[in-house]
């Protein structure tokens, strides 16, 4: 992927799978684009597949994954495979939801970078992705 140094942080927000609770979702997309960034919101109901295709035609700097449903253990791990099979070692994976402490821990030793509670200041979130995308560009 060809990242322009100098273009705003691109974020690709996602709900994947049966779950059909996507406020928390807007909200997050809501305050990323208040901080500056371009946000596609993928819609409900997505595939990792389709999340992972749409990450790559968006050029995105990001993938966040909104997961309430519990496949978290099923949904994370195909999606890092998918990113693998695609050279995706630049673009950062994370995301939140009902996600418990020990199965966080897993997916971050899996490839996750951060997993987010709910209830995490949007503050928190917004930092934490500006500088994994500083330091990726800085490496340029």
């Amino acid at each position: 992927m060809t990242v322009k140094k100098d273009r705003p942080i691109r974020v690709v927000i996602a709900k994947v799978g049966l779950d059909g609770h996507d406020r928390g979702a807007k909200v997050i997309a809501a305050f990323l684009r208040d901080a500056g960034m371009e946000v596609i919101y993928s819609g409900l109901r997505q595939t990792p597949e389709m999340v992972v295709n749409t990450a790559l035609q968006e050029d995105a700097d990001v993938i966040g994954v909104s997961i309430l449903s519990g496949a978290h253990m099923t949904v994370f791990p195909k999606i890092i495979s998918l990113m693998k099979e695609n050279g995706m070692d630049d673009v950062l994976l994370t995301g939140g939801g009902i996600i418990p402490d020990h199965d966080m821990k897993k997916l971050n030793e899996m490839g996750v970078r951060k997993l987010f509670h709910p209830g995490t200041d949007t503050s928190e979130i917004i930092s934490f992705i500006r500088q994994f995308v500083a330091e990726k560009r800085a490496r340029l």
